[in-house]
């Protein structure tokens, strides 16, 4: 039978309820289909990885662009996707709501929002407008009792706003507001991810791990998160392998890097 909506979203939820998994960031149907192919639980989208595929840069898409792209993964695997959904694609809550709800009609079981406004002098949204964006999206999301799961995201570390105290009450008041998950980007250290778990207790914390790091899952585990993301670090290996393939043919005019490759057979018996 095939796999519901309904069943994602309830699988999804089940899975934030103990232990830690680690989500990966698929950036088109395929890479989907491949990490679910190699047992991961859920993904999630990667708002840079979609953008690079439609040659476009991180934050200019268009919520056309997002909800197509979603429609397509959800569509396609059969496990959970939780979306990459930026600033809700406007900043008056009225308007995150109304672009939450469509969103939800994708078939996700799980969204988040950002507070980044999108300019780096004055990076994050006020504390109470960040609040009320939050607020919105939950409602959006409890309309049709659609069962998506919140996520909460304090930019504050990814935009050069290195202060754990407003992180913190931040993440806690977009728990208050209704986020079932709170994702902090940028938080590395063990002090940093298990200030921020014990602040949010018992809600789960999504890690986010976009680089080379000492941490593992049985690390992060340990800390108290729940899940673990990869932003578009996917992406960026696989646009690794093009451009040192296509700079070696353009500067080089030779063909050394395809030894590198992954056997084409390998990946038609893995899409059948």
């Amino acid at each position: 039978m095939p796999v519901t909506t309904a069943d994602k979203r309830a699988a999804f939820k089940k899975l934030h309820d103990s232990g830690c998994f680690i989500i990966p960031n698929p950036f088109d149907v395929g890479s989907a289909l491949a990490l679910q192919h190699l047992g991961f639980k859920a993904l999630a989208s990667t708002s840079a990885g979609f953008a690079w595929t439609i040659g476009k840069p991180d934050n200019r898409v268009t919520i056309d662009d997002v909800c197509n792209h979603l429609t397509a993964v959800c569509a396609a695997a059969d496990i959970p996707v939780n979306a990459d959904y930026e600033d809700g694609f406007a900043v008056e809550p009225e308007k995150v709501a109304i672009n939450v709800a469509r969103g939800v009609k994708t078939g996700v079981a799980g969204l988040s929002i950002e507070d980044f406004t999108g300019d780096a002098a004055n990076p994050l949204f006020e504390h109470k407008l960040a609040v009320e964006r939050i607020k919105a999206a939950r409602r959006a999301i409890d309309a049709d009792n659609s069962g998506v799961l919140l996520t909460g995201r304090c930019e504050a570390f990814l935009r050069g706003v290195k202060d754990l105290k407003l992180v913190i009450e931040r993440l806690q008041a977009y728990a208050d507001a209704g986020a079932d998950v709170l994702y902090a980007p940028g938080i590395s250290t063990n002090e940093e991810i298990s200030a921020v778990v014990k602040a949010v207790a018992p809600k789960p914390v999504n890690l986010l791990i976009g680089g080379a790091s000492d941490l593992s899952l049985q690390k992060v585990a340990e800390l108290g998160v729940r899940r673990i993301s990869i932003g578009g670090a996917l992406a960026r290996m696989a646009w690794t392998g093009v451009m040192n393939a296509a700079k070696e043919m353009a500067e080089k005019g030779t063909f050394t890097e395809f030894a590198n490759g992954y056997p084409g057979g390998e990946l038609n018996k893995m899409f059948k």
